[in-house]
Parts: structure tokens; C-alpha cells; sequence
């Protein structure tokens, strides 16, 4: 059995790997991330010709139809240019609306969703440090017969740049098969709704704040779902993450490997140094690491989802801990020079940081992998 990617996930790798390198140095990851939007449309829509933006989006509805190991090759890419956009959010709100919509639902929203036009931000965390579907505490109530919501939701991906919010809440309906919970398509503009900019450690990234202000919602815009969904919307959000840090961290290593091949010092390169190449080398298996368990766990939430939850958890533990290692430890290795503003090595100690914290650091996911019986 050949467990490695395909000739087309190859070609889609390089294809995007140009893309970036091409329309994102690292000069223009700089001007974008200063920016108010922190994206640039032009290249957004660029990839939404391409195609990129429709991937997980069926062939029926314009997209590609494809699965999780391509949305991982585009993820890494992404992750490798530090690329400043909203792919990552858009992703995962198609995921939601692909796997739990129905079918005029999906027919609705997802043709804009895939060619970029119309940008969905997905809202699950509340106030607190639970990661599960019994965190979610937002529940619309009743008012002259249409349901309105009221509450906030944090850690919104690029809350201010989006057109909607799919808002993880309860439901309101009787409980039919399990579905305790739904997801609400409401309308950026709508009255009552305000995303907040919350600050960032990495300027690359954007987060909000949601508040609903007696928001008012519609059937058409409600998409029940059990509780097993939300918790599955976790590990896909953990998932997808994790797959941009294996490219940030790669390239932060190469960064700082090109820099160990031309500084010299007493007449030689420094990468000839054990206290250099020591250091570089045991990055890259922690990367290796974290990287190939991370890719099982992609081939698991499209063939094998009972075992999504403790290999996403494992993978993500691996990565917050030896990404926020690689990003300290490549500042210091480039010594006086990795601490200036100019160098790029300090957007890598900050993404590092930002992959950390998103959707549970090391601690969370260590216990959450002992609880799964993984340990």
C-alpha cells in the first residue's frame, strides 16, 4: 500500500508553492500583515480562479470534491509563505456546511463559498477553556415567532473581513435524532451583528470577537446538528492548524539552515558547529514527528473517523510544543541578528506562538490523548 500523496497532490504542491513564492515573499507577507483588512484581494481572488478556495466544495456546486490530504498540501504551503489571508477559516466553514447542510443549504451558499467571493467566518468558542460541544452555551430565543440570538463568540478567524458567521449555538427546535445543536448562517450586516478585533501576537492572523445583538435568524439560515458534529468541528479546526505550523516550521528550519551555511565564524561556517547542527537536526525529527501523525490523522477524517480525535490530539500536543521550541531556538541561533525587527526569523517565533494557542496548547490535548486512552 503507498501511503505517500498522489502525482496530482504533488503537482497541486508545487503549483501552490510557486503561487506563494511567486505573489508573497516575505516583503509582501510584511505590507499585507500592516494592513486594516490584513489580506489582499486581488491574490484571494486569484486562488479562488485557481480553484483552491473550492477544493473540499463538490464538483456539482463549482468546486474540486476533493478530501482532506489536498486541503493539507494547500494548508502547508500557506503556513510555509506565512501567507496573510483567510484560507484557513474559509476552509473550515466549508467543511461545515459540506458535511452538515443540507442540500439546498449547500447549493445556497457554497458556490460564493468556493470562488471566494463571499467569505464565511466559522464562530465555535466561547468564554472558557472547553474545547467540547458542552461549552457552547449561546441559545436563541423566541420572539413573535423568529428565533434571535444573543452572546458572544471569541477567537473568530478574520471576523472583520467576513460576509457571514456560521455560529455554533443550541438548538432551539425539539431535539430530533440528536440534534441538540445547530450552526447559524447570519449575515455580517445584519442588525444586531458586530465583529470586534481582538489583539494578535502574529500579525499574519486576524481574530475577533462576535457579538450578537439580538440577532434574528431564519430556518433556512439554521443547520441542526448532534453534538458529535461540533466535536468533530473541533478536531477539523485542531487539524488544520496543525497542518500550517508543519509548513511554517519547515520553513523557519530552512531559514535558519541557509543562514548556518553562509555565517562563518573563526573561519568557518557555523553549521559545521555541534552546537548549531545539533540543535537544527533535532528540529527536523520533531517536525517529522508531529508532521506524519498529522497526515494519518487527515486520512482519517475522510476514511476513518473514529480515530480522528486522538491522533489530531497528538499531532497538535507534538506541535505546539516543538514549534514554540524551533521558533525560540532559531531567533537564538541567529543570535543579535534574529532579535532585529528586519529579520524574519521573529515571524516565525510569532506564528509559533499564535499555532499554540489556537484550538488547546500541549497541556490540553497531552490530557485530552490520556483520557482517549491513547497513553
Amino acid at each position: 500500500m503507498n501511503f505517500g500523496f498522489t502525482e496530482e497532490q504533488d503537482l497541486l504542491r508545487q503549483e501552490v508553492a510557486k503561487f506563494f513564492s511567486e505573489r508573497c515573499p516575505m516583503a509582501e507577507v510584511r505590507r499585507i500583515a500592516e494592513t486594516p483588512s490584513g489580506f489582499d484581494r486581488a491574490t484571494w481572488d486569484e486562488m479562488g480562479k485557481l480553484g483552491w478556495l473550492g477544493l473540499l466544495v463538490p464538483e456539482a456546486l463549482g468546486g474540486a470534491g476533493l478530501g482532506w490530504a489536498d486541503l493539507v498540501v494547500l494548508l502547508e504551503e500557506a503556513g510555509r509563505s506565512l501567507h496573510p489571508s483567510p484560507l484557513l477559516g474559509a476552509m473550515l466553514s466549508i467543511v461545515a456546511i459540506r458535511e452538515h447542510a443540507d442540500a439546498e443549504q449547500q447549493r445556497r451558499w457554497m458556490p460564493a463559498m468556493s470562488d471566494g467571493s463571499a467569505l464565511h467566518a466559522l464562530a465555535l468558542q466561547e468564554a472558557g477553556d472547553r474545547l467540547a460541544p458542552e461549552a457552547i452555551s449561546l441559545a436563541p430565543s423566541e420572539h413573535g415567532g423568529q428565533l434571535r440570538l444573543t452572546g458572544e463568540k471569541l477567537f473568530v478567524q478574520d471576523a472583520q473581513s467576513a460576509t457571514h458567521f456560521i455560529v455554533a449555538g443550541r438548538n432551539a427546535g425539539v431535539s430530533e435524532g440528536g440534534t441538540d445543536y445547530a450552526l447559524y448562517v447570519v449575515d455580517a450586516n445584519a442588525d444586531g451583528v458586530e465583529a470586534v478585533a481582538q489583539p494578535c501576537i502574529d500579525g499574519t492572523k486576524r481574530l475577533g470577537k462576535l457579538v450578537l445583538r439580538d440577532v434574528a435568524v431564519g430556518e433556512a439560515d439554521t443547520v441542526p446538528v448532534a453534538a458529535d458534529a461540533i466535536a468533530r468541528l473541533y478536531d477539523q479546526a485542531t487539524a488544520a492548524v496543525t497542518a500550517e505550523a508543519i509548513g511554517a516550521a519547515e520553513a523557519a528550519v530552512a531559514l535558519t539552515c541557509e543562514y548556518a551555511r553562509t555565517r562563518t565564524q573563526f573561519g568557518s561556517p557555523i553549521g559545521r558547529f555541534q552546537g548549531v547542527k545539533h540543535p537544527l537536526a533535532e528540529m527536523y525529527v520533531e517536525i517529522e514527528s508531529f508532521k506524519s501523525i498529522l497526515y494519518y490523522a487527515a486520512w482519517c477524517l475522510d476514511e476513518q473517523p473514529d480515530d480522528v480525535p486522538k491522533h489530531v490530539s497528538m499531532a497538535k500536543a507534538l506541535a505546539s510544543d516543538a514549534f514554540s521550541r524551533i521558533g525560540i531556538d532559531i531567533v537564538q541561533l541567529h543570535g543579535a541578528l534574529g532579535y532585529t525587527w528586519e529579520y524574519d526569523a521573529q515571524l516565525f517565533l510569532k506564528r509559533s506562538k499564535w499555532v499554540k494557542a489556537m484550538f488547546g496548547g500541549s497541556d490540553y490535548h497531552y490530557s485530552r490523548v490520556a483520557d482517549l486512552g491513547a497513553l
